[in-house]
């Protein structure tokens, strides 16, 4: 499986953590703990493929890199 970058954070409006994988549009998931959101964004990436897939859509390559490691 391709190794994706996620970013978890803390959403005030929504009181909990948002996981989303940058590299796959609109793949997010919501969890009121860092590992429940975690817990769900492995599920919601295994979904988005196997749909993407389904669609014969490209699966795209992992490219994103926080600022943080482009240095």
């Amino acid at each position: 499986m391709l190794k994706y970058h996620i970013n978890v954070f803390y959403s005030e409006d929504d009181k909990g953590f948002i996981a989303d994988v940058p590299d796959l549009q609109y793949c997010s998931a919501f969890g009121e703990t860092q590992e429940e959101a975690m817990r769900e964004i492995m599920i919601a990436m295994e979904l988005w493929l196997e749909v993407a897939k389904a669609d014969g859509d490209d699966i795209p390559e992992p490219k994103y890199k926080p600022a943080i490691y482009q240095i």
